[in-house]
């Protein structure tokens, strides 16, 4: 699941934080449970208007992680760029992807590139995970 504010994504571009951030955070959360940080991630990102860093990141396990909230928050800090351009950039979100978000939702279509788990390994070598 992927609970989010800022109304509809649809019809924004991705500069827009509250389109582009989510999926990125979707990206994030999948990478560290198929890397076996926790079975069920659920990441906060909140930013401010003129600020490229986030003013806030948040996480939690539900109980589920396999190492501390804080390592994870560590991993994430450490493995993941948050900023506006770097999300577009590493995402591709400039590319023609978007009709393909237009039925069933933006999530779950293993074809979207914040679908894609290409991290797990960045993420067990720095949480020292098997």
């Amino acid at each position: 699941m992927c609970p989010h504010g800022g109304g509809a994504f649809s019809g924004k571009d991705p500069t827009k934080v509250d389109r582009s951030a989510c999926y990125y955070a979707r990206y994030v959360c999948k990478n560290l449970v198929a890397a076996g940080v926790a079975d069920r991630l659920q990441l906060q990102v909140a930013y401010a208007i003129g600020k490229a860093q986030p003013v806030s990141l948040c996480v939690d396990t539900f109980g589920t992680g396999k190492v501390s909230d804080e390592r994870i928050m560590q991993a994430i800090k450490q493995l993941f760029d948050f900023r506006p351009y770097s999300i577009i950039k590493n995402l591709g979100l400039k590319s023609p992807i978007y009709s393909r978000t237009t039925n069933y939702g933006h999530f779950g279509k293993s074809y979207l590139p914040w679908e894609i788990t290409d991290k797990t390994e960045d993420i067990k070598s720095f949480l020292g995970l098997k």
